[in-house]
């Protein structure tokens, strides 16, 4: 589905220069439908919004905005547009591509997020609000006591979003553009990325990277990675299916098929040389693991004995506790 072109109105924390350190959108509409509305704003409809933030001027529209909106005198009301889905040009471009993957809108690895590293700044996130991290001794100053809790070019989610249906214990690892779909449980050693998520219940104990999904009924055990493509080399996309399991501090570096195991403790590459065993435990061939990519009902193992990684058909089925993902 095509989503673009969009029109957005937010308001953006400034630092002492008056560049703009965030975005916190408010209303965001495409020609179809209103994707949010966090303060109930009369929608003014999409082609009013669109001549705005092409730079036409409306004054009764711009005041009847504001008014709406509580904007202090380090703030800036933004009227911004996206028309077609192309590489991200600025800091308001990635907050609203951001908001896309966390409202739901988009699933990871949908849209383009080329050059968001490029286009936001990186900031101070205190009790406060953005904060210039070269601003922020005088901020601080000014404001008594001012509590850091990250320095990074992301915030976290729930500091702009949260949706529906999902439980996370550690607000703090969940970055802005994480998708969580209702039924989401993330606890305290879970952490999502950015353009990363789940498409489903799922229970997050365990790290999703960068461009990584986790299908519905899933379960990241304590400790648990995902391999991302952000740094070291690797350019696959990870993903887990349905009714998978990782178990606590395994690590995973090749996509997942429905209903597949990685024992506890098992890290398994895509160059990982996998002894390929029968139902009766016999062995068939030796594969690399990056084989066995995407294929259905395997369980990983290591051989107590010989230290093998071994992959035979699982006949297990992972079950999720649903009173533990009904997030009402």
């Amino acid at each position: 589905m095509n989503i673009f072109p969009l029109v957005a109105v937010g308001v953006s924390t400034l630092n002492s220069s008056d560049d703009l350190l965030d975005v916190r959108y408010h209303l965001i509409l495409n020609e179809d439908q209103e994707l949010l509305n966090t303060l109930k704003i009369d929608n003014p409809g999409f082609d009013n919004l669109y001549s705005m933030a092409s730079g036409e001027e409306n004054n009764e529209f711009f005041e009847n905005i504001s008014s709406s909106l509580s904007v202090t005198n380090r703030q800036k009301l933004i009227f911004h547009k996206i028309d077609k889905d192309v590489p991200i040009s600025n800091i308001c471009d990635a907050y609203l591509k951001l908001y896309l993957l966390s409202l739901k809108v988009s699933k990871p690895n949908s849209i383009n997020l080329e050059n968001i590293f490029e286009s936001l700044a990186n900031v101070a996130w205190t009790n406060l609000g953005p904060v210039d991290v070269k601003d922020l001794n005088l901020f601080r100053s000014k404001n008594g006591e001012v509590f850091v809790r990250s320095v990074d070019k992301f915030p976290c989610m729930t500091d702009y979003i949260i949706p529906e249906g999902v439980r996370i214990a550690d607000s703090s690892r969940v970055r802005l553009g994480a998708h969580l779909s209702e039924g989401t449980t993330v606890m305290h050693e879970g952490f999502v990325n950015f353009n990363a998520g789940t498409l489903g219940s799922a229970m997050i104990e365990g790290r999703i990277s960068a461009g990584v999904v986790i299908g519905k009924n899933s379960d990241l055990g304590g400790g648990c990675s995902t391999m991302g493509t952000l740094s070291g080399g690797n350019e696959v996309k990870i993903s887990i299916g349905e009714d998978c399991l990782l178990g606590a501090n395994s690590g995973l570096g090749i996509p997942l098929g429905d209903r597949c195991i990685l024992e506890a403790g098992l890290y398994l590459t895509g160059g990982s040389k996998v002894e390929i065993l029968n139902s009766n435990n016999e062995l068939i061939e030796t594969v690399k693991a990056s084989s066995l990519s995407g294929k259905d009902d395997l369980l990983f193992i290591r051989n107590s004995l010989t230290g093998a990684i071994q992959c035979k058909p699982n006949g297990k089925s992972v079950v999720l506790n649903q009173k533990l993902h009904k997030n009402d």
